[in-house]
């Protein structure tokens, strides 16, 4: 199953990139890029993995009080890293492998923490996209997607909050539906128990600050990236134009694709500068370049904290794929 999602991807990635490169004038966008200004380029370059920094502090309040998980910014970093070189978002069980093989427990923990984090950031993506709906014309597809994705985090939500306040009704749930089997029921019941307390850092009061003043850095800083990138390529846009762009990425990552989200960054990006009436084949140029600067800065810091931890990818990822099969 994994292989034939993998194969997806790859397949809309190829597609979308495939379609972008036959619609845009090829001479153009090379006139264009050839006329980039490099100095915003290295900006842009340098706030990437800063970016991934700041989601690896943030991480931290995630976590239960007093818990002191270890490696939270290097496993950021080795994650990020491995989404970009690896299918099926291979990265994200690596984040957490790195962190509890250093801690020695708290694999589930972790990967609860990692739950509410994309949570977290589905939501602050809707947000965005209700106030760029009130502001100007989005079209009709991306409304809907954003519609749905508004539908599932809330659902999300829920039943987070059902686990964190009710986390005796869970287990009696649970504990029904598994009760012919002792042997699941046990390791459900188990899993849940590290799950929960997984949820008790978005429960401490103290951490609601941090939380809330790390996001709006880590949301932040993008920002500033897709601006440095408008002077970069001399696009004339206003200021709103960024929060398009990032909020049509986050919602195009979330389609399946190759490693590196290629294709589908590239045609929500590029979508996204079409309404401001950037040409196609600028707006692509954009995509491009825009793309290259996360994606190249972050693979290579990954890499070097990669080393320095001593981490196996063959052994990181081969934890995910039974992770992946005990959570589907």
């Amino acid at each position: 199953m994994s292989r034939v999602k993998a194969l997806v991807g790859v397949a809309i990635s190829v597609a979308l990139l495939g379609y972008l490169v036959w619609s845009v004038d090829v001479r153009d966008l090379g006139e264009q890029l050839a006329r980039t200004r490099w100095e915003w380029v290295v900006v842009a370059s340098v706030l990437g993995p800063v970016c991934v920094w700041a989601r690896g502090r943030r991480w931290w309040y995630l976590f239960p009080p007093h818990s002191e998980p270890p490696a939270l910014v290097p496993a950021t970093m080795i994650g990020y890293m491995v989404n970009n070189i690896l299918p099926l978002r291979a990265g994200e069980f690596v984040r957490v492998y790195v962190v509890a093989r250093r801690w020695g427990h708290g694999f589930w923990t972790a990967l609860a923490t990692l739950i509410v984090e994309r949570v977290l950031d589905s939501l602050v993506i809707v947000l965005v996209m209700v106030v760029l709906v009130l502001h100007i014309t989005v079209p009709r597809p991306l409304e809907i997607g954003a519609a749905v994705l508004l539908g599932v985090d809330l659902v999300a939500v829920s039943v987070l909050c059902f686990l964190a306040i009710a986390p005796e009704r869970a287990r009696g749930l649970i504990e029904r539906l598994t009760r012919r089997r002792p042997s699941l029921q046990r390791r459900v019941v188990g899993i849940l128990e590290t799950f929960v307390r997984g949820l008790e850092g978005v429960r401490t009061r103290a951490h609601l600050g941090p939380l809330a003043a790390w996001t709006v850095l880590i949301w932040g800083l993008p920002a500033v990236i897709t601006w440095s990138m408008f002077r970069a390529l001399d696009l004339d846009v206003p200021w709103i134009a960024a929060w398009v762009v990032l909020a049509f990425v986050g919602l195009g990552v979330a389609i399946p694709s190759a490693p590196g989200y290629i294709g589908v960054f590239h045609a929500a990006a590029t979508i996204a500068l079409t309404i401001f009436g950037v040409p196609a084949t600028a707006a692509f140029g954009y995509a491009l370049l825009f793309h290259a600067t996360q994606i190249l800065p972050i693979t290579a810091v990954g890499w070097i904290y990669l080393l320095r931890e001593h981490v196996s990818l063959t052994e990181a990822t081969r934890r995910e794929a039974s992770a992946s099969e005990l959570l589907s």
